[in-house]
C-alpha cells in the first residue's frame, strides 16, 4: 500500500474512453471523486482520440479514489483507481437516450484538460465577424477593454501565443486585430503559464496567456484578408495584409492606411509595459514638456479623431531548430493628426475660485521607427533570449491657443531616441540545479524644444515688455544598466534562490528658458530659468527567494536586501549631495487551489522608493504655458505597502466565471507639492513635509454562457477610494475621492439569421475635502447595442448604436447618441465582397464632457469629425 501511494506521488491517471463499437468518445467529461464526500478533486473532458489525464492529488491515497466518466447518450460509468494508473472506460448506450437526441452543436464545445481550456472558434462565430478578436470578446469567462487588453476572470493574460510560438510578444492587440477567425480552431486558455521550459516545475507562475491553434488548411498557404474603402466627404480605409502560420515559419506582415479616425497606434500597445520596467528596474524620464494638459474624450478614436495615418508593419519568426527561434518586429508609422477644442477649468479653493479658459487648434505630427531582433532558445535544459530593440520617435505639435482671451501660438518638437539589448541565460543541470545570468543595457535621449510667441505672460517673463518667443529647451539623456546571477536549488515540495546584482543609472538634465526679444536678442529669463544637473545612482543587492510550484499551492516569498548611493549635483545653484541607503523590499504571492476549479490569490509587498532626477531640479521648467515647476526639497523618499486577497470561481460544465478581488495601498513620503494657482499660471515646487495616501479597490466580476438562450452574459462592479493631501495657495487640503462602477452585457444568438448585443456600464465620481471646499458628484451612464441581421448567406446587415449621458448637480444634463450602420454583401464566384457603411450616420458633430479630479472640475468640449460613408472592397488572398 505503502508502494502504491508512492507510484502516485509525482504521477497522473490516464486512460482512454470508447463506446460499445470500439470508437473513441470525445468530449466525455472525466472526474476524480473522494469516494467518502463524492467532492471532485479533478476534472478533465476527453481528446478527440478518447485519451484524458488526471493530476494525481497530493496527500491522497489511491484507495480513497473514483473516477466517473459522463458523456450525453451513454451510461455514467465510475472505477476505482488501480496501481498502475491506467483506469479505460467502454460506455454503453443509454436505454432511455435515443441517438439522434445527441446534436454536439447544440452548445459551445468547451474542453478543459489540466491548466487548459479550449473554446471552440466555431461555435462562437458569426457571418459578420471578421477578426479573432471579435471572438474573443464574446467567449465566457474573457473580457477585452477599451484598449485591447484582454482578461480571463479579472486577470489580465500575458501575452497571445499563435500555434504555440510567442510572435507579438504583448503587442498582442496586433493578432486579435488582424488574424481573420475562420483560419483559427481553438482559443485557449494557459493558466499558470510558465513558458521557459527550464523553469517549469521549478518556481510559481500563476501568468495566464491565450493561444490560437490555427486549422490545418490554413498553414499550408498565405493568408490575406484585404480592404480598399473610399467615401465621403474625401476618406479612405485601406488595409492590405500577408500572413502566414506554418510550423517553420509564422508571419503578420501589414500596410495599412485611414483618415477615418482609427488610431494605428492602438495596435502596437504593449499590454504588460509595467512587467517589463519592473524586470529591467529602470525609470525611463517621460517628456518634461507638453503643450498643456489635454483630456482625451471617452470615446471610441473614429468618433473624435481627425488623422491621416499610414503604417508598415513587419512581424516574422522563424523556428531554426527544436526550441531554437529568431524573430523580427518592426514597424514604421506616420501620422498627421488635428484636434479642435475648448476647456474650461474651476479650482475651488478654501477662501477663493479659480477660473481659467482656453481653446486649441492642435496638429500633430508623429514619425515613429520601432526595430527589434530576438534570439530566443528554450529547450528543457537551457533558456537563451537575447532581444536587441530600437527606437525612434520624432513628433512635432502646432497650437493656436487663445487662454483668458489671450492670442498665443506654439511649436514643439520631441525627438526621442533609444536603443537597448537584454540579455537572459537559464541553464539547468543533472542535479537539477539552476542558474542564470542577466544583463540588460540602454541609452535614451530625448531633446524637447517647445516655442510660445507673441508676449505671453509678459509681465512674468519679460518685465512687462512685449517680446517676440518665450523658448523652453530639455534634455535628459540616460545610460543605464543592470546585471545579475543568480542560483537556484529545486527540492521535492520548494525551490531556493539565491541572487546577487548591480545597476548603474546615469543621467544628465539640462534645460533653459529664453525669451527672444523683437529685435531677434536672445536672453535667460531668470537666472534661475537654467538647469545643468548630473545625476549618478547605483545599486548593488542581494536577494533570497523561496517557490512553492505545487499543483494545489503556489507560492512566492522574496526577500531583496538593497545597498542604494545617489550622488547629484549642479554648479550652477551650488548643490551637490549624496543618498546611501540599505533597505528590504519584501514581497510574497500565494495561488491556493480550494476546489478542483477555484482557487484563492493572496499578495503583500512592501516597497521602499527613492525619488528621480525630475524631482530635484532647482531652475524653473516652463512645463507647459501655465505650469512652472523648480523644486527645493531633498530626494523624495517614498514606502509603500499593498495587501491583495483574490477568489476566483469557474464551473467549466456550466460556463460560469466569477472573481473577487481587494487591494489595499497606504504610500508615506517625506515631500509634497505646492501649488500657488492663479487666473493665468500654476507655479508647483516640492517642500519637505510628510504626507500620506491611501486606497481601496474592491472589483467583481461573472459571466455566464446560457445553452438555452444562446446567451453570453456578464457583469462587473468595481468601487475605489482615495485619501490624499495636496498643498494649494499655502492651504493644506485633504481631499477623498470614490468611483463606483457597474456593468452589465449580453451578447445572444437570437436565431441563425439575427444576434443582438448590449453592454452598460454606470460611473459615478465623487470628491469632498474635510476643508472648506465644495463636494462634487459627476454620474455617466454609458450604453451599448447592435443587432446583426443575415436575410441570406450573402448579405450581412448591421446596425449599431452607442449612448452617453452625464449629470452634474447644478448643470445641464449632457446626452449624446451616436448611429452606425453597415450592409456586406459577398460575391462567392469572386471570393469578394462589398461593404458600404455609415460611421455617426446622424452626424453629431460635437462633444462635451465633465472631469472631476479633487478639488478640480473640467468642462470640455471637443469638435467631431461627423458622418462618414464608406464603401469598401473585400477580398482573400
Amino acid at each position: 500500500m505503502v508502494l502504491s501511494s508512492l507510484c502516485f506521488a509525482q504521477g497522473n491517471i490516464r486512460g482512454t474512453v470508447k463506446d460499445s463499437t470500439g470508437k473513441a468518445a470525445p468530449y466525455a467529461t472525466v472526474s476524480l471523486k473522494n469516494k467518502a464526500s463524492n467532492a471532485i478533486v479533478a476534472y478533465t473532458t476527453t481528446a478527440d482520440d478518447g485519451t484524458y489525464t488526471l493530476a494525481f492529488p497530493q496527500g491522497q491515497h489511491p484507495d480513497s479514489l473514483a473516477v466517473e466518466v459522463r458523456s450525453m447518450g451513454y451510461k455514467n460509468q465510475v472505477k476505482g483507481v488501480t496501481s498502475t494508473g491506467t483506469v479505460d472506460f467502454v460506455l454503453q448506450n443509454a436505454v432511455n437516450q435515443l441517438q439522434t437526441v445527441v446534436i454536439k452543436s447544440s452548445r459551445p464545445v468547451l474542453r478543459v484538460n489540466g491548466d487548459t481550456l479550449s473554446y471552440k472558434v466555431s461555435e462562437f462565430a458569426n457571418p459578420q465577424d471578421r477578426t479573432i478578436g471579435e471572438i474573443i470578446k464574446k467567449l465566457p469567462g474573457i473580457t477585452v477593454a477599451a484598449d485591447g487588453t484582454i482578461s480571463y476572470n479579472n486577470k489580465p493574460i500575458s501575452t497571445v501565443y499563435i500555434g504555440g510560438d510567442n510572435l507579438l510578444d504583448d503587442k498582442y492587440s496586433i493578432a486579435t486585430n488582424t488574424i481573420p477567425q475562420g483560419v483559427v480552431d481553438q482559443v485557449q486558455v494557459l493558466q499558470n503559464n510558465q513558458p521557459i521550459k527550464a523553469l517549469q516545475n521549478k518556481v510559481m507562475s500563476d501568468d495566464v496567456a491565450l493561444n490560437l491553434t490555427i486549422k490545418k488548411g490554413a498553414k499550408l498557404q498565405v493568408i490575406g484578408q484585404e480592404t480598399i474603402g473610399a467615401g465621403l466627404p474625401g476618406n479612405y480605409d485601406v488595409e492590405l495584409n500577408a500572413m502566414l502560420f506554418k510550423d517553420k515559419y509564422k508571419a503578420i506582415n501589414y500596410l495599412n492606411g485611414n483618415n477615418i479616425g482609427y488610431d494605428l497606434t492602438q495596435d502596437l500597445l504593449s499590454h504588460n509595459s509595467n512587467d517589463y520596467m519592473q524586470r529591467i528596474d529602470n525609470s525611463v524620464p517621460p517628456a518634461v514638456l507638453s503643450l498643456g494638459p489635454v483630456s482625451t474624450p471617452a470615446l471610441a478614436g473614429n468618433r473624435y479623431l481627425f488623422n491621416q495615418a499610414g503604417i508598415l508593419n513587419l512581424n516574422n519568426l522563424v523556428n531554426l531548430n527544436k526550441g531554437v527561434q529568431l524573430k523580427l518586429n518592426a514597424y514604421y508609422l506616420h501620422d498627421t493628426q488635428k484636434q479642435d477644442y475648448s476647456q474650461g477649468t474651476t479650482v475651488f479653493l478654501p477662501n477663493d475660485t479659480v477660473h481659467y479658459s482656453e481653446t486649441q487648434h492642435n496638429r500633430y505630427v508623429p514619425d515613429i521607427v520601432h526595430a527589434e531582433f530576438t534570439l530566443n532558445v528554450n529547450q528543457d535544459k537551457i533558456y537563451l533570449n537575447d532581444a536587441l530593440l530600437m527606437d525612434a520617435n520624432r513628433s512635432a505639435w502646432n497650437s493656436d491657443l487663445n487662454t483668458n482671451s489671450s492670442l498665443v501660438g506654439q511649436n514643439f518638437k520631441d525627438n526621442a531616441f533609444s536603443f537597448s539589448n537584454e540579455f537572459n541565460l537559464i541553464k539547468s543541470f543533472k542535479s537539477n540545479y539552476v542558474i542564470q545570468a542577466y544583463s540588460y543595457f540602454s541609452h535614451t535621449a530625448e531633446p524637447e524644444n517647445r516655442v510660445i510667441q507673441p508676449n505671453f505672460n509678459d509681465s512674468l517673463f519679460n518685465h512687462r515688455n512685449p517680446y517676440a518667443q518665450l523658448i523652453q529647451n530639455v534634455n535628459v539623456p540616460t545610460w543605464y544598466t543592470h546585471n545579475y546571477f543568480s542560483f537556484k536549488i529545486p527540492g521535492n515540495v520548494m525551490t531556493k534562490s539565491f541572487r546577487a546584482g548591480f545597476s548603474i543609472q546615469s543621467q544628465t538634465l539640462t534645460s533653459g528658458l529664453n525669451v527672444v526679444q523683437n529685435n531677434n536678442s536672445v536672453r535667460l529669463e531668470s537666472d534661475s530659468a537654467v538647469n545643468h544637473l548630473n545625476w549618478m545612482k547605483k545599486k548593488a543587492y542581494t536577494e533570497l527567494a523561496f517557490d512553492i510550484p505545487g499543483d494545489r499551492l503556489k507560492a512566492n516569498l522574496t526577500l531583496p536586501l538593497i545597498f542604494q548611493q545617489i550622488n547629484y549635483s549642479d554648479t550652477t545653484y551650488a548643490l551637490n549631495k549624496s543618498l546611501t541607503r540599505l533597505y528590504v523590499n519584501p514581497q510574497f504571492r500565494m495561488k491556493y487551489q480550494v476546489g478542483a476549479e477555484n482557487y484563492l490569490n493572496l499578495l503583500y509587498n512592501y516597497r521602499n522608493q527613492v525619488g528621480t532626477i525630475e524631482d530635484i531640479y532647482q531652475g524653473e521648467i516652463l512645463k507647459d504655458y501655465r505650469t512652472l515647476q523648480a523644486n527645493s526639497a531633498e530626494l523624495t523618499l517614498q514606502q509603500t505597502q499593498q495587501a491583495g486577497f483574490g477568489f476566483n470561481y469557474r464551473k467549466a460544465l456550466t460556463l460560469l466565471f466569477a472573481s473577487v478581488n481587494v487591494i489595499y495601498s497606504h504610500t508615506s513620503a517625506n515631500q509634497i507639492a505646492s501649488s500657488r494657482i492663479s487666473n493665468s499660471l500654476q507655479e508647483r515646487v516640492m517642500l519637505p513635509y510628510a504626507n500620506s495616501t491611501d486606497s481601496w479597490l474592491f472589483s467583481g466580476s461573472v459571466s455566464k454562457y446560457s445553452i438555452a438562450l444562446s446567451t453570453t452574459f456578464s457583469g462587473g462592479i468595481q468601487w475605489q477610494s482615495s485619501r490624499s493631501v495636496e498643498l494649494q495657495n499655502n492651504a493644506l487640503l485633504p481631499f477623498n475621492t470614490e468611483t463606483e462602477s457597474l456593468s452589465f452585457g449580453a451578447d445572444t444568438k437570437v436565431t441563425d439569421q439575427i444576434n443582438f448585443s448590449y453592454k452598460a456600464t454606470g460611473i459615478q465620481t465623487a470628491s469632498h475635502s474635510a476643508a472648506d471646499v465644495s463636494a462634487f458628484h459627476v454620474d455617466q451612464l454609458q450604453q451599448q447595442a447592435s443587432v446583426n441581421y443575415n436575410p441570406m448567406d450573402e448579405l450581412q446587415c448591421k446596425l449599431s448604436g452607442e449612448h452617453y449621458f452625464t449629470r452634474q448637480q447644478g448643470d445641464p444634463d449632457l446626452k449624446y447618441f451616436f448611429a452606425d450602420a453597415s450592409a456586406r454583401f459577398r460575391i462567392k464566384s469572386w471570393k469578394t465582397g462589398l461593404e458600404l457603411s455609415a460611421v455617426n450616420f446622424l452626424n453629431v458633430k460635437t462633444y462635451n464632457a465633465l472631469y472631476l479630479s479633487s478639488n478640480t472640475l473640467t468642462t470640455s468640449s471637443y469638435t467631431l469629425p461627423g458622418r462618414i460613408v464608406l464603401l469598401k472592397v473585400q477580398f482573400n488572398l
